[in-house]
């Protein structure tokens, strides 16, 4: 783990941070450049932790010399013309936002809820090139092949280049060439295992893509999802609102006693708000212990228990890690504003002293993430709760060094090769699926659900976010978690109405994606934080959401597996959008935002109008189909569809 791990893609104009992995505080590291293409004077800090900013296109090697020896790192530089304008946001990890895309101390576009963000103009253009990697192997030869691909059509490019790359934490097997899209190698010249990246060049650069050949023959995918994740429908309990305990119980207790209601929504993965101790704001977000179970929730071993009852159920848990932050609580940060020189550096400082935050939030301190004693608490506490659950939840992500993440990343899967990481980053950012994160926050649909809820934007708004995923450049393998609220954002039905939430609702469990309900979403909750009203809940609106869950569950085509199509609707405005999954079978789905049902025209389409969702005949007397809020009808996935395009005869 001493390695300071991937090798870099980026273009001059972008900077990475370097870093040693498994630090140890008392240690020296020293950084260098070993090796740099002629047309550059690029230089590294003396101190552990540093920025690297290339100055010119090329291969560069950095040293780092450390008390293991000496680790050598490939950094592949693009021109500058290649750059990806808005997505790296390491220049404000581990900062209060100083940089060239700061804004009154955060990211542009970054909301300061941390959560939600207003939906962007949807980009121009073909959008980034994208690439995937395939393994073959026949009579002892590895051939890695890549798929190099531009615009939404998915269709191969060939004027795209392709750079491969091993990975220099392995030994680069003897035999190793590499083609215009293949890299090819004698298995048996494997060292126990080899990774392979490779990049798609074209206007810009695509997120590398990743594979692991091991001697045995066996194929890893790097930037997968576990499967269990890709199938998971997840529910995020605030913890301090979810349901208040007996006297005799404590809240972990309480959460446990409730998992057979939760689990009748086909709920499989529970995200619980922070569970570590805190500065008493319910949010648990402060955090004052990063190696201590809230004593309002009780103890470390009820906790365990509750993660056992939910693996018991086959659920998942994901805990809400927070890296970015601590309360000024802390006994660190006390010691700290108190002058103590052991402390003083765990923290950021603005130039009035006072300490660096995001958002101008009064509560809490940025910690300095360049301090070498704070990477090794932090790290430390990530390998404590990893031992518990079965993914992080990875709070203000886009705060925190993205080679951070890659480090842990790298050690939870080594402790748990199913461990998942999802980011909550703020808007999403495609280069983070490189060795760091599985599974995403999908703000571009958050917002486009929203902004058609509200009515400030016609239906195919949400088709158009789903669009985005594809031209931001994230490769087809990416999970996005859909959702449309959570503990940081108003209640959707507060906002958008009863109607627009049947329709949502729809929309998150038969869109591709990874459906997330926020506890009380289901019953039509209207409280943000805080307890939950049970005793209020709309039945109606809890059954939609069973029925939904279990449509999906029964229809593979709904799942990761189903291919997804936008198709054209007609009808008298705006509220319709519809869209076809596909897998075995073909089905459409049409959701209306409308108060009133809609009946609309779905030309090229054979349906069967009978909605798996209530089993009921949606047909109107014309044989157009009449939307309440959503249906899902069976389609003709073997013959030809009606060409409805006009030609001279």
């Amino acid at each position: 783990m001493t390695h300071p791990g991937t090798p870099r893609f980026l273009a001059v104009g972008e900077a990475t941070e370097l870093a040693p992995r498994d630090p140890d505080p008392d240690a020296t590291y020293r950084w260098q450049v070993a090796e740099r293409p002629a047309a550059s004077s690029a230089t590294l800090g003396d101190a552990p932790v540093v920025t690297f900013r290339p100055d010119a296109p090329g291969v560069y090697t950095v040293a780092l010399d450390g008390p293991a020896g000496t680790h050598e790192l490939t950094a592949r530089v693009f021109p500058g013309d290649m750059g990806v304008a808005g997505h790296f946001l390491d220049e404000f990890a581990g900062t209060s936002g100083a940089g060239d895309d700061a804004t009154d101390g955060q990211p542009v576009g970054v909301s300061g809820s941390g959560s939600g963000i207003a939906p962007a103009t949807r980009r121009s253009g073909a959008g980034r090139p994208r690439v995937h990697l395939s393994v073959d192997i026949e009579d002892g030869t590895v051939t890695v092949r890549a798929d190099a691909t531009a615009g939404l059509d998915g269709v191969d490019d060939g004027s795209l280049g392709v750079d491969f790359r091993v990975d220099d934490r392995d030994e680069t097997p003897l035999g190793f060439r590499v083609g215009t899209r293949e890299a090819i190698f004698p298995l048996d010249a494997v060292d126990g295992s080899v990774r392979i990246h490779a990049v798609a060049m074209g206007g810009q650069y695509s997120v590398p893509d990743a594979v692991e050949i091991h001697a045995d023959g066996t194929i890893d995918r790097l930037n997968e999802p576990p499967e269990w994740a890709t199938e998971a429908t997840i529910y995020e309990i605030y913890v301090r609102g979810f349901r208040e305990p007996d006297p005799d119980q404590s809240v972990f207790e309480t959460i446990t006693e409730n998992l057979d209601y939760v689990q009748s929504f086909g709920i499989d993965t529970l995200w619980l708000t922070p569970v570590l101790q805190h500065d008493g704001f319910d949010h648990g977000y402060n955090i004052t212990d990063f190696h201590a179970v809230a004593d309002d929730l009780g103890t470390e071993a009820e906790f365990e228990r509750f993660v056992e009852a939910a693996h018991d159920r086959d659920m998942h848990v994901l805990f809400d890690l927070v890296l970015n932050h601590s309360a000024r609580d802390h006994e660190f940060f006390r010691r700290a504003e108190d002058g103590d020189p052991d402390y003083r550096d765990w923290y950021e400082w603005n130039e009035d002293g006072t300490p660096a935050t995001y958002f101008e939030w009064p509560y809490i301190a940025n910690l300095n993430l360049r301090n070498l004693a704070v990477r090794r608490h932090l790290l430390d506490a990530v390998d404590k709760w990893a031992g518990y659950v079965d993914g992080f939840r990875c709070d203000m992500a886009w705060a925190v060094p993205t080679p951070f993440w890659q480090e842990i990343r790298d050690r939870v899967r080594a402790q748990d090769a199913e461990f998942l990481l999802l980011d909550e980053t703020i808007p999403y950012v495609a280069d983070y699926h490189h060795s760091a994160f599985q599974v995403h926050f999908d703000t571009e649909l958050y917002g486009a659900l929203r902004s058609v809820g509200r009515g400030e934007a016609d239906a195919a708004a949400i088709t158009d976010a789903i669009d985005e995923r594809t031209l931001t450049g994230f490769p087809d393998d990416a999970g996005f978690m859909t959702y449309v609220e959570n503990h940081d954002e108003r209640r959707y039905v507060e906002e958008c109405g009863r109607a627009a939430t049947l329709a949502a609702a729809g929309a998150q469990f038969t869109l591709p994606g990874i459906p997330m309900v926020y506890a009380g979403q289901e019953i039509g909750e209207r409280t943000r934080r805080g307890q939950i009203h049970w005793d209020h809940a709309d039945e109606d609106l809890r059954e939609h959401y069973r029925r939904l869950a279990a449509t999906r569950d029964a229809i593979p085509a709904l799942g990761p597996d189903g291919d997804y199509e936008p198709i054209p609707v007609e009808t008298d405005d705006g509220r319709v959008v519809a869209f076809a999954r596909e897998a075995d079978d073909r089905y459409v789905v049409s959701l209306n935002f409308g108060e009133d049902p809609a009946t609309v025209t779905l030309p090229g389409e054979r349906i069967e109008p009978l909605d798996a969702v209530t089993g009921t005949a949606v047909a109107a007397d014309d044989a157009d189909l009449t939307i309440e809020s959503v249906v899902v009808c069976p389609a003709d996935a073997t013959n030809e569809r009606p060409n409805t395009t006009e030609t001279d005869t």
